[in-house]
Formats: C-alpha cells, structure tokens, sequence
C-alpha cells in the first residue's frame, strides 16, 4: 500500500521519548518516539484526541497542531493519475516487451521506469515538485511509497535503481528541511545510508516478522500500522517502545461501518 545523495547518519537507537529530535545537526525534525500514530491515506478527518502524528496523502492538508507526513506514491502511478503520465511522461512509464505498461495489479498502478540514471533525474525532477507543495501545505516529513516496485518489475528494475531514485528523493526532501521515511522493504534497512532515510514507516511488520529489522537501522524512530488485531495486539507486546496503530485495510474515515482505529 500506501516512494545529489544527501546521507543523514542518525545513530542506530532512537531513545526519546518527548517531541520531535533533531536529525543529526541538519535541524530535520523526526516524528517524536513513542506517540500516537494515525494514517489517513483514505482521506482526512480530524485525529482522535491522543494523535500526535498524522500520515496524510500529498492532495491534502496536514493536521493542525501536529507532526504531519506528506504521502507520495513515488514509484508507480495512482490509478486516477494515469492518463496524465500516459499524455505526459509515456516515457517514464516502466513496459514489457511488447510495449505495455508493467502494471502493479493489486493496486492497479502502472510501474515507473527509474532504470537508468537519466530517467531517474527525470522521475526526481515532478517528486520533487510534489514534496515542494509538501513544503509549502506545512507537512514535517515526506513518506515515499513503493520503495520495492522492483520486485513486482518482471527484473526489469533492480533494486539498485531503486535506491539510487530514492536517494534524490530523500536528498529533495532535505533540500527542504523535511524528514523522509523508508516505506517498507525491510531487505533494504541495511541501506539506509545509500536511501538516505530518516525513520521507517511500516505496514505489517509485525505479521511479517520484521519489526526488528527496521529497529536495527532506525532504533525507535519505526511508525508501524497493522490491519489485523492479532499483529497489532502483539506488537504493542513486544514493541512498547513504537508508535503502532491498528487501521482498518481500506483506511476509511470514521462514520464507515468499516472504520478501525486502535493505538498503544
């Protein structure tokens, strides 16, 4: 779900328990340890009282009062956005041998190419411009969805080209004073220097077995969200020191007989 190499070296455990910490000496500000979390990619609403941190998608406003995430699908294209890209940017849309577009089919979103240098700056180029409006809306941080669209490229992509495209990302984001999260692909937490990374969003890694993976690289700087109580009852067990909330897997607003949302 809901992607110039600038390197923040952050040490390894995150201990803070109040606000938001500084980045190494950049001034970044990273989400503060420990709070509440709520990830509203299924559009925005006023945050249950205890929130301190909001994940908003990059067409909404940030949360007032609040440590706010800009979402942007950085490696595929959002299902409403695609003929924009087809008129736009044909070239920057990842294709298979007959021509067609490399489509991610559980999300219905069409690969971008970010496999050679030049197609990357390219790709940097309109990110960067969607974490400039981040910027300018008055979100905290940028969160880069889709880190491992390689693995769903048919080896078309590598994961080196995905590290290099998120190295710009990370490097506009600081560019601008903002945070960036490694969204998902625990395989590439020893990385982290090469992504250019702040902190780690992660959906499910406690089904998955890799929440101590990301705590390796990031310390308690890991924003976790799980869809399934069970993983959301024995994460709060066994990570007390994370911000992990249970959301319902369509991210619905409250009022929807489907809404869920569970923190600890």
């Amino acid at each position: 779900m809901r992607t110039m190499v600038v390197v923040l070296m952050l040490a390894a455990c995150g201990s803070d328990s109040g606000g938001g910490s500084d980045a190494s000496d950049s001034g970044i500000v990273l989400p503060p340890v420990n709070a509440a979390l709520d990830y509203q990619l299924g559009g925005p609403y006023t945050p249950p009282a205890s929130v301190k941190i909001v994940s908003r998608d990059r067409t909404a406003s940030p949360a007032a009062g609040l440590y706010n995430i800009c979402y942007v699908n950085g490696f595929q294209i959002q299902p409403d956005e695609a003929s924009e890209w087809m008129t736009q940017h044909p070239e920057l849309i990842l294709r298979d041998g007959s021509g067609n577009p490399v489509i991610d089919t559980e999300w219905n979103e069409m690969l971008i190419d970010v496999s050679t240098a030049a197609k990357r700056a390219q790709v940097a180029a309109i990110v960067g411009g969607w974490i400039d409006g981040c910027k300018t809306a008055g979100f905290d941080a940028i969160e880069i969805d889709n880190l491992d669209s390689f693995s769903r490229s048919g080896a078309r992509l590598t994961e080196d080209n995905n590290v290099a495209a998120m190295a710009l990302f990370s490097a506009a984001a600081h560019g601008k004073g903002m945070a960036i999260a490694q969204k998902n692909s625990a395989e590439l937490v020893a990385r982290k220097a090469e992504l250019g990374t702040d902190f780690a969003v992660s959906e499910e890694c406690n089904r998955y077995d890799e929440c101590q993976d990301y705590r390796a690289g990031y310390g308690d700087h890991v924003l976790v969200i799980e869809y399934r109580r069970a993983d959301f009852t024995a994460g709060c067990a066994a990570f007390p020191g994370l911000s992990i909330v249970l959301r319902d897997l369509n991210l619905v607003k409250p009022g929807s007989a489907a809404y869920v949302f569970e923190g600890c």
